[in-house]
């Protein structure tokens, strides 16, 4: 499932790398991932709603498993 994961996050890299920012897996755990916002991202009042509408929301279309994705 790490696999998968690191696929679906290096689809959502370029956008956020286009605004200065990037996502880093940390782990998955029974349904839950962890993700590590950087750069631009880390300090955005909206890295709430890039990490919910935009990653988790891939993430649970690509991979069924997933049940959320949080901040590490």
């Amino acid at each position: 499932m790490k696999e998968k994961v690191q696929e679906v996050l290096n689809k959502i890299r370029p956008s956020l790398q286009a605004d200065g920012g990037d996502v880093e897996f940390v782990d998955v755990t029974d349904g839950i991932v962890k993700v590590r916002l950087k750069g631009a991202c880390a300090g955005c009042p909206m890295s709430q709603m890039t990490l919910k509408n935009g990653i988790e929301k891939l993430l649970k279309k690509e991979i069924p498993q997933v049940k959320s994705v949080e901040s590490a």
